[in-house]
């Protein structure tokens, strides 16, 4: 029977691309660590690392044993989830990456659902760009994203469930033309954009299919401090309509944009993962988050 503690230093060894690396995040030394891996290398008859120059690779061997290797602990991993629900007092986890806005005006929605049909369950929220948050989603360090589509993964599996209108966002005072601005329009205002993956880019294509061209003054990384910077009264922006429901300041006017500009949001799984019953719950409280 193939060893789980070997399984998972040898995939922690081709992760971090040596034995050093993996000794310090396992917690174990690197001796340990080598020892695991010729011991599993042994059971197998085969050699399943190579070095090249500093780095830990794995062998044609190695390669094919490592993807087999993540099932395997992530089905133990779902195993032991299964059995959270009848341990004293716990009824498991759910670890959730996400973008800045949807972690702040939508997330929470969610969560307090879930928290109303499970109250023990522990809900993990981690914040990232989308390519961080689906590379931490295929090494199972996450089980679930919301993310502004497109996502994509050859092991993920995506489902759109939000619809977001982009609004023009101006401050308090400001004129908007009858039926919403046009690209042409906001492309004479002083503009302050968001620079974050898909949502700029479907920003960025919107104005490239009315032909006009979009040189933002200002890009930010923060769509909190975009509203803060427009409510100042230092240009106009395009942003989430989710990121504007509350804004009760009375400092800015929003309106739809000619066309209307959507953004979708999906969850995104890995295709071969477990849902535990807490899991199953925030999908369903996720798809059921009015717009």
């Amino acid at each position: 029977m193939l060893n789980l503690d070997q399984l998972a230093t040898f995939v922690s060894v081709i992760e971090h691309g040596s034995f050093t690396a993996a000794a310090e995040k396992i917690g174990l030394t690197q001796p340990a660590v080598s020892l695991q891996v010729k011991q599993l290398e042994q059971q197998l008859g085969v050699r399943l690392i190579e070095r090249v120059g500093r780095r830990a690779q794995p062998s044609p061997a190695g390669a094919e044993l490592i993807a087999h290797a993540r099932r395997i602990l992530a089905e133990c991993e779902a195993a032991s989830e299964a059995m959270a629900p009848y341990r004293e007092g716990s009824i498991g986890r759910v670890r959730i990456g996400s973008g800045g806005t949807a972690s702040v005006h939508l997330l929470p929605r969610a969560i307090s659902a879930v928290r109303k049909s499970m109250p023990g369950l522990e809900v993990i929220v981690r914040i990232g760009n989308t390519d961080e948050i689906l590379r931490a989603l295929e090494a199972n360090a996450l089980d679930l994203a919301v993310v502004t589509l497109p996502a994509s993964g050859r092991s993920l599996e995506v489902e759109p469930f939000y619809e977001d209108e982009m609004l023009a966002v101006a401050p308090a005072g400001s004129a908007m033309p009858a039926g919403g601005p046009d690209a042409a329009f906001l492309r004479d205002k002083v503009l302050m954009l968001y620079d974050g993956g898909n949502t700029r880019a479907a920003t960025d294509n919107w104005f490239e299919a009315s032909g006009v061209g979009c040189e933002p003054m200002m890009e930010f990384g923060s769509v909190e401090a975009i509203k803060e910077l427009v409510a100042a009264g230092l240009g106009w922006s395009l942003l989430p309509g989710l990121a504007l429901k509350r804004d009760t300041a009375g400092a800015l006017v929003t309106s739809s944009v000619r066309p209307p500009l959507i953004r979708k949001l999906g969850m995104v799984m890995r295709r071969d993962k477990h849902l535990t019953r807490g899991l199953r719950e925030v999908i369903k409280c996720l798809r059921n988050v009015e717009s």
